[in-house]
């Protein structure tokens, strides 16, 4: 294992993080791929970071000349194109893709594989051709000595949309106003250091991850920029941003050899589909089958697709701060003129906060408190906080519900880890 030390105080690096989303341009939430219906991939080696210092080699998809990545490069298609994937392999061994979820896949080309019909041999190109028949959330990887490869990190996500923009589906169940995808990963440095020393087939039936990433990153850098120039291989983030009463869909693939439980703070997230087929008793019936879930465990090599939502209902107060003029609460403040919010529960509409705030000097200031309990409004902040929560949102963790799973090789803060930030509707979202 190569060292580099202490990168950053993490703790400082999470808050920085945050910081930095907050200072970019708005834009709405839109997964990171590439898209087309003719895609030239190339396996390649490369070297990842974790958030601790940790460097090691890896294996990866690149998108055409460029530089390998982990994961590979999404591929975003639209239901119905017949796709073409052309893998040229740069590595010392052979190497394929397999796409779980397609079928009629002609591959032409390659050699033989075990796992696969074609392989790319070392400095060798083979095809793949399929037609995207449904849409939903899928994976594709290496079929090739997958328990080393897949480890390696050969593996990325294929997106399907469907005819009408805004939803996973063919059915209104899945719309969504944010998309954000969650390719959850374990690694073992000792399998990494043995390909790096020469072991192109390492044993690895003692397989012992001490990483977890998403996609592609360990916490804290899960929420720094997207291609982040210090890493040059794990282009893709995550830190999902929604408004009040919006609709996130959490696209999620189980990409290590390990179930992840991954657990969403602020709200149960609704499972719509599983391996991109909608839980329907019928097609008309939408997400009929769908289940409630604070936790979902994402299977090795499956994908959940979920609906997530909050809107402060049932907190017990106001999280804007109204007020009735006469103490009014729910409709008779409405009636009163005070108007609900975008995405705001009339249940709590004007209820007072039911706590009094101790004062200043007991109170123990987190990063991203802005001094206030209400969405949107600053408070009183000690010298030197920093101001990381400068437009007064709402900040819930999101990570695995597993707790060796939210460190890096034992240090916390870290791996499955990132932070969903909820602004008011006054506020635009930031490019993530």
């Amino acid at each position: 294992m190569k060292r580099t030390g202490m990168k950053r105080s993490l703790l400082t690096a999470l808050a920085a993080a945050v910081f930095l989303l907050c200072g970019t341009m708005p834009a709405i939430a839109a997964i990171n791929g590439i898209t087309g219906t003719t895609f030239n991939l190339t396996a390649k080696s490369g070297y990842i970071s974790t958030a601790e210092g940790g460097s090691y080699l890896a294996w990866g998809y690149a998108n055409g000349n460029g530089l390998m990545q982990f994961p590979g490069p999404t591929l975003i298609v639209n239901q119905g194109a017949v796709v073409t994937v052309n893998l040229t392999n740069a590595l010392a061994v052979p190497v394929s893709i397999v796409f779980p979820g397609q079928t009629g896949v002609i591959a032409s080309g390659g050699s033989q594989g075990m796992l696969t019909r074609e392989a790319a041999a070392a400095g060798g190109t083979v095809s793949y051709t399929f037609t995207a028949s449904r849409p939903g959330t899928y994976t594709y990887y290496s079929g090739t000595q997958p328990d080393v490869q897949v480890e390696m990190g050969l593996a990325g996500a294929l997106i399907v949309r469907p005819g009408t923009p805004g939803q996973a589906y063919d059915h209104a169940d899945s719309a969504f106003d944010h998309e954000y995808l969650f390719f959850l990963s374990d690694m073992d440095p000792n399998i990494h250091d043995a390909v790096a020393a020469g072991n192109l087939t390492p044993d690895t039936t003692s397989h012992f991850a001490v990483y977890w990433l998403i996609n592609g990153r360990t916490a804290p850098d899960t929420m720094a920029a997207a291609g982040a120039a210090w890493l040059p291989h794990q282009p893709y983030n995550i830190m999902p941003m929604m408004h009040p009463g919006e609709r996130i869909l959490i696209r999620m693939i189980g990409a290590g050899r390990d179930a992840h439980p991954f657990h969403t703070h602020g709200n149960h997230h609704r499972i719509i589909a599983r391996d991109g087929r909608m839980l329907s008793s019928a097609p008309a019936n939408g997400a009929d089958l769908g289940e409630q879930a604070f936790t979902t465990s994402a299977v090795p090599g499956s994908t959940v697709d979920a609906i997530y939502t909050w809107t402060g209902d049932k907190m017990g107060w106001d999280f804007y701060g109204h007020a009735g003029p006469g103490g009014e609460t729910g409709q008779a403040c409405v009636d009163a003129g005070v108007a609900l919010a975008a995405g705001e529960s009339l249940a709590d509409h004007c209820k007072p906060f039911p706590v009094t705030l101790p004062s200043q000097e007991t109170l123990t200031f987190g990063q991203f408190y802005s001094g206030s309990p209400f969405l949107g409004a600053m408070g009183t902040l000690p010298p030197g906080e920093g101001g990381f929560n400068p437009n007064g949102g709402f900040l819930f963790m999101w990570h695995s519900h597993n707790e060796k799973e939210i460190v890096n090789f034992d240090i916390f803060p870290g791996g499955l880890l990132t932070m969903l930030l909820i602004e008011h509707p006054s506020v635009p979202l930031m490019n993530p």
